[in-house]
């Protein structure tokens, strides 16, 4: 049994709680916050979610399965580490470009932020494949 208190809040927490994630994983690169510390924020969204709910409703919100938000973060994190290496530069090796909006607007780009990406992906979908599993199977279980 759910509370219709907790399933109002949701509703209204989760865009936000979403967004402060996207918040932490932005400014990871340059203040404490990042990949890890988005995706944990992020999970915790979608467990708030599945707790007002049902982690049915959890997963279809989400749109794939977990495990395949892992296997995207783990080729986006690869990817950022193969591109310095490609250019003849050591793994891991930070690239740098600025994406131009106009004359004085410029937004830097650069593989530690790809790499942030691929890090929030792997935990997302790593905490919500446990998370999801303990809830079914505690669901089974009562």
């Amino acid at each position: 049994m759910t509370s219709l208190i907790l399933r109002t809040a949701t509703k209204y927490l989760f865009p936000v709680i979403m967004l402060f994630s996207l918040y932490l994983l932005m400014r990871g690169h340059n203040e404490p916050g990042g990949g890890f510390v988005g995706g944990l924020a992020a999970a915790s969204a979608y467990t708030l979610y599945a707790l007002a709910f049902d982690v049915a409703t959890a997963r279809r919100i989400l749109r794939v399965d977990s495990r395949t938000v892992i296997a995207w973060g783990l080729l986006v994190a690869l990817s950022s580490g193969l591109l310095s290496f490609l250019n003849g530069a050591p793994f891991m090796t930070s690239i740098w470009g600025y994406l131009d909006l106009s004359s004085t607007f410029r937004i830097p780009l650069g593989t530690p932020l790809f790499f942030d990406i691929g890090v929030y992906l792997v935990v997302l979908g790593v905490t919500l494949t446990i998370m999801f599993g303990l809830a079914e199977g505690h669901r089974e279980e009562g």
